[in-house]
This record gives C-alpha cells, sequence and structure tokens, in this order.
C-alpha cells in the first residue's frame, strides 16, 4: 500500500511541475521588437512557447543583421517576407532571396495555440522536398495578410489539410472563427513555424503588402527595415 501511495504521489507531482511550468512559459512577460520601416514602423511581439525562435530572432536583431534588409517578396493578399541579409545591396530588378545560410532552426510547431491569423510572424523554411523535419530559415521570416473566410471555404481549406499524408491539423471552432472574422492563411498551419505576432502597425503591414512587385514579387519599390530593435 505504501509503495502504492508513493507511486501516485510521485506522478502528481510531476503533473504538478509539468502545468506550472506550462503557465510560467504561458505568464511570463514576453519580448517586443520594432521595425522601423521605410513605411512606417511595425512593432511585434514574440512567443515563449517558441523559444528557440524567439531567441534567435532576438539575437539577430541586437546584432544589427536586419538592419537595412529588404521586404524582398510581397504577395497581395498572402504575405510580405524579409530577412535575407544578402539583400541589403542588392541592385534594383535583381532577384534576391537565396542568400546562403550556415544553420537552420528547429522547427516549433505549436498548432492550434499558434496559427496564422493576419499580423502573424511566421518563420520562412525550404520545401519539404529538401527539409521533411521543416526546420526554419536561419533569418527570413514573413508576416500573413491573407484574407477572411467563410466556413465553405475553410471546408475546403480542411479538406486539403486531410490530404496530406501526414497532415493531423484539425481546424478548431476557435481557429475558425479567427479566420472569419480576422483573416490569415490557414493553409500554412502544421507546415511553418509562427513565433509571434503584430501588436502595432497592421495598417503598415497592409500598405507593404499592396506594393506591385516584378515577376519574383519583389516590391517595383525597395522597401526596407531600416533598423530593428529590441524595445521590451
Amino acid at each position: 500500500m505504501r509503495k502504492k501511495i508513493f507511486t501516485l504521489l510521485a506522478i502528481f507531482l510531476a503533473f504538478t511541475a509539468v502545468t506550472m511550468q506550462a503557465q510560467t512559459v504561458q505568464d511570463a512577460p514576453r519580448h517586443e521588437v520594432l521595425l522601423e520601416t521605410d513605411s512606417g514602423d511595425i512593432r511585434i511581439e514574440l512567443f515563449n512557447e517558441t523559444p528557440k525562435h524567439r531567441d534567435n530572432f532576438l539575437r539577430l536583431v541586437r546584432s544589427g543583421a536586419y538592419d537595412g534588409v529588404l521586404f524582398h517578396r510581397v504577395i497581395k493578399d498572402f504575405m510580405i517576407q524579409t530577412g535575407d541579409v544578402g539583400s541589403k545591396n542588392a541592385k534594383p530588378g535583381e532577384a534576391v532571396g537565396d542568400t546562403p545560410e550556415t544553420y537552420t532552426v528547429p522547427a516549433e510547431i505549436c498548432f492550434p495555440k499558434l496559427f496564422h491569423h493576419r499580423g502573424a510572424l511566421g518563420a520562412a523554411r525550404e520545401g519539404d522536398d529538401v527539409n521533411p523535419k521543416r526546420e526554419s530559415s536561419a533569418t527570413q521570416f514573413y508576416i500573413v495578410w491573407g484574407y477572411k473566410f467563410t466556413d465553405g471555404q475553410l471546408d475546403k481549406v480542411q479538406q486539403r489539410l486531410n490530404e496530406r499524408t501526414d497532415s493531423t491539423v484539425q481546424l478548431t471552432p476557435e481557429v475558425r472563427e479567427a479566420y472569419k472574422t480576422v483573416g490569415g492563411t490557414p493553409h500554412l498551419d502544421g507546415q511553418y513555424t509562427v513565433f509571434g505576432q503584430v501588436i502595432q502597425g497592421l495598417d503598415i503591414v497592409d500598405l507593404i503588402q499592396r506594393q506591385p512587385g516584378d515577376k519574383n514579387d519583389r516590391p517595383l519599390n525597395d522597401t526596407r527595415i531600416r533598423r530593428a530593435l529590441v524595445v521590451k
């Protein structure tokens, strides 16, 4: 009997420790980063649930890696992408976005808690054919714009998600409601790591995503991150 009591107590204590740790992560203050762009300021909050991406992003911001980079891939009603450090001195019309990187960041996909609603900050990556673990780019990231969905459209998205051989993504009622009222890009869920969100400056994201681009989706008029700062 004593052994059984000790076993139950150990299980209870272990469960309590895990629960307290999860609450600590969720309740801990979040870092914030300010992107000063040619179009205006965008303030981003980073998630503690994705610590590898958070810490990598903070390190890059503090090192000045993002100062001067282009928004090199902009697709209306989809997203804006930046972070290619080789884009700083790119000539007009030059294709950018393929600067070699020396490392990747392990995937931290936390769906459905973190998903691709409008304003979500996601890590770019190579495709599954060469990157089956879905590891993230060292430096490149995107900010979601997307559009608002109807129930019928979300049903079709769910059907396409179900057709993926490795997909376990199920759009919960809460996620569906967000896509109907706020908008986003649900087809990316479960595929890419979401590690932050815009808390100020969605109007600036809108301005950038509306810019006309060339055949490679690079804006015809260069838009840069002039400076990135950790502000919290």
